[in-house]
């Protein structure tokens, strides 16, 4: 049963616990998490007595009645009223914000990590902003910059270290285009991808919009669902459907653990990499980025990555040999295998190839709308829906 309130004292209570300003405050609250967590009390989507039991929380952990947070929402937990415990919740949010008790942003995640890694004050949060630790590497390891709220029974919330552990560039990336994808509302009810819409090329009606075009290189924007159509970001019209999108894939030249080059390939390519390839199609010279004595272990051809239907695959076409380890689901690298000559064998995003001894030729963690709808379709057909969501096919908007 939902706790309801009839009098507004907690909201009003609270009023004195919120900070105006990030440098007058004990801890930085990500509002948004926290009065969407169910688990916290009540069944509503969002509800500021969740808020409420978070102060409460920290109030036993400081021994300070008066400690002080400083709360950052996204614009979005305003803008579903209807999804609140209260009609009143709603209304005290709106006054919290308008007097400056609350800040709104279009993205609370980007402003909380802004704040946190510039003062290094302590985050609430049960988020572990996997696609923002490109920008923020400092959350990588970090064992006591953030408090998780957890439900310790009879309405009372415990606060208790969050340790964001380590993520592999491809656990990184994956999350990125999860978030990209909700950013254009292309996720279903059921948070799967609209392999639907991804999978296909659009464009703009507007004859001077190359925006969508896969012809103009570089990279490609997704488009904008709106009621349901994808829609042009610039003009806000309907796009019109160019069929199937040609595949493409990454590929990153790895030197001694650095990055020392980047490679785009198209769908249909099969491109040499190796010393010298020569002029015989699509190739990767890697004799300009290695020291002599390094280049003379690379054979002159000495892999091929192919891109076919959305897939990539590498073959060994060396004289040396290769080795080859893959990225498993949670993006942990097996142990190196040789790579059998003669054959192709899938490429993944996070495998590695290692031409010879600190050098590596591996995927990049980011993956092309062809092959992520590819992914997904297959992941869909072994994974099985939650209860409730075989139905929920209609498409959350932004």
């Amino acid at each position: 049963m939902e706790q309801h309130r009839p009098d507004r004292a907690l909201d009003r209570a609270l009023d004195r616990n919120l900070a105006t300003s990030a440098d007058r405050a004990d801890y930085l609250v990500e509002l948004s998490n926290v009065v969407r967590r169910t688990d916290l009390g009540g069944s509503a989507p969002r509800s500021l007595h969740r808020l409420g039991l978070v102060v409460e929380a920290l109030v036993r952990l400081t021994g300070d009645r008066h400690v002080a947070v400083y709360c950052v929402a996204d614009r979005s937990l305003l803008g579903g009223r209807r999804e609140f415990a209260e009609e009143a919740d709603a209304r005290t949010l709106a006054r919290w914000v308008a007097e400056g008790l609350v800040e709104e942003v279009p993205d609370a995640d980007e402003r909380v990590l802004e704040i946190a890694g510039m003062t290094g004050i302590q985050v609430v949060t049960a988020d572990y902003y996997d696609d923002h630790r490109i920008e923020h590497p400092w959350i990588q390891g970090n064992t006591w910059q953030f408090l998780r709220p957890e439900a310790a029974g009879r309405g009372v919330v415990r606060l208790v270290p969050l340790d964001m552990g380590y993520r592999t560039g491809a656990e990184i990336s994956k999350k990125m285009e999860l978030s990209a994808l909700k950013k254009q509302g292309l996720l279903t009810a059921a948070r799967k991808p609209l392999v639907e819409v991804v999978g296909r090329a659009w464009r703009c009606p507007e004859a001077r919009c190359a925006l969508y075009s896969v012809h103009r290189g570089g990279r490609v924007m997704l488009p904008r669902m709106r009621r349901g159509v994808p829609t042009c970001e610039l003009h806000g019209t309907p796009l019109l459907d160019d069929g199937a999108r040609p595949g493409a894939a990454q590929v990153k030249v790895v030197l001694d653990g650095e990055c020392v080059a980047r490679y785009t390939l198209d769908e249909g390519s099969r491109t040499a990499v190796g010393r010298a390839p020569g002029p015989d199609g699509p190739g990767i010279a890697l004799l300009g980025l290695l020291p002599v004595e390094r280049a003379a272990l690379v054979s002159r051809r000495h892999l091929t990555v192919s891109v076919r239907g959305g897939a990539v695959t590498v073959r060994d076409t060396s004289t040396y040999g290769s080795r080859m380890r893959e990225a498993g689901r949670r993006g942990h690298l097996g142990p190196w295998e040789r790579l059998p000559p003669g054959g192709d064998r899938p490429f993944r995003p996070g495998d590695e190839v290692e031409l010879t001894p600190g050098l590596v030729l591996t995927r990049s963690g980011r993956r092309f709308p062809a092959e992520l709808a590819g992914a997904w379709q297959s992941e869909a057909a072994r994974t099985p829906l939650p209860p409730g969501a075989a139905e929920a096919t209609r498409y959350v908007q932004s």
